[in-house]
């Protein structure tokens, strides 16, 4: 398995903590020790503690960008792309990815946090923006 691969399993894999770590226990802690009836959370409306709103929001982050990056390394994969450059940004992508949601959930956003975390975010932008050209180069024999 490639770096790119196991940074995307990795991505994968702190999708799923950070909706166990956030949501699920606010969830689950509220379900089994306040009876709080399991169908009472709605998902078209903000509730709970600030804390659990940006893990809810920090978790779609990483759902909405995690099809982005799958998509990235399985045309890298798929091209056979093997270089030091694509597994050292792929480990930016993870890395930025981690920073950016811990920054959402463990730190009330207040303007100087929120900047942090847009740089992270931004960090991720220009890892994919890098991949995608890697990619574009390689498909179309530029790059070998």
């Amino acid at each position: 398995m490639t770096i790119p691969m196991w940074m995307l399993l990795g991505f994968a894999t702190w999708t799923l903590l950070l909706l166990m770590a956030t949501v699920g226990v606010y969830r689950w802690v509220r379900i089994l020790f306040s009876s709080v009836p399991i169908g009472s959370f709605r998902s078209d409306q903000l509730e709970g503690e600030d804390w659990y709103r940006r893990g809810t929001r920090a978790h779609a982050n990483c759902v909405e960008n995690l099809p982005v990056f799958g998509a990235i390394v399985l045309v890298i994969s798929a091209l056979g792309v093997d270089s030091p450059a694509v597994s050292y940004l792929s480990i930016m992508v993870l890395a930025a990815r981690v920073c950016q949601s811990l920054v959402h959930v463990c730190h009330v956003q207040t303007d100087g946090f929120v900047a942090v975390r847009f740089a992270f975010f931004c960090v991720q932008l220009v890892g994919f923006l890098v991949l995608i050209v890697i990619a574009a180069c390689y498909g179309a024999g530029l790059l070998r």
